[in-house]
């Protein structure tokens, strides 16, 4: 697998046990790999706090149990998956050294969804970068952006966008999501991609097709 540029070093200590909201074994339902078989570890506590967020459930890291990477990475390696995607809440929160690495090392293939809020920290094979206006990026993330995917529920998201997409590396790719519950968001997005070529539309093909 390939390796991503070392993280860089941060205050946080690499974890043996993170909160875990949940892991299921589903398939990816938005953005480059959509419906790649797909094992998720979903962490709990996320400080960004976007209004529309569909899993506020994740936000309090004390409502949720901790879990040993160990055990996490066993689960992924029994359910055989194409790809694991750690995600939250927003992982970076943690310091992900210990079940990125875990992973890697099991033979798992390891992506990680962020906002970029947070110091970087863990190895992955490929990052989506899901940056928020509510709370800005740290700086470490943007030289390991693999796909840069945008949120849009109004005008001034499509702005924020553009802004992300030159910090990151030439051969990222661009993807804006229309925001689920904002229906306008749709045609705002659609006439936004036909004059703007770069860009691509990303849907959650997961709620279109009730799975998980």
């Amino acid at each position: 697998m390939t390796s991503l540029i070392p993280a860089t070093p941060t205050s946080k200590t690499a974890s043996a046990v993170l909160p875990v909201v949940e892991t299921f074994h589903s398939v990816q339902g938005e953005g480059v790999w959509a419906g790649t078989n797909a094992f998720f570890i979903r962490l709990a506590g996320c400080d960004v706090g976007c209004p529309w967020c569909d899993t506020k459930h994740s936000w309090n890291a004390r409502r949720h149990p901790q879990r040993l990477t160990t055990d996490l990475i066993a689960e992924a390696k029994a359910a055989n998956p194409a790809i694991v995607v750690i995600t939250g809440g927003e992982p970076l929160m943690y310091d992900l050294s210990s079940l990125s690495n875990g992973l890697r090392a099991a033979g798992l293939r390891v992506h990680l969804e962020t906002s970029g809020a947070h110091p970087f920290s863990g190895s992955f094979d490929w990052i989506t970068f899901s940056p928020k206006r509510s709370k800005p990026p740290h700086e470490s993330i943007y030289p390991r952006v693999s796909e840069l995917k945008v949120v849009v529920s109004e005008q001034a998201d499509l702005t924020w966008a553009e802004d992300q997409a030159t910090k990151i590396p030439t051969d990222a790719i661009w993807l804006l999501q229309p925001e689920w519950g904002t229906p306008d968001s749709y045609s705002l997005i659609f006439e936004y991609v036909l004059s703007h070529p770069e860009w691509r539309i990303s849907l959650q093909t997961h709620k279109f097709t009730n799975i998980r």
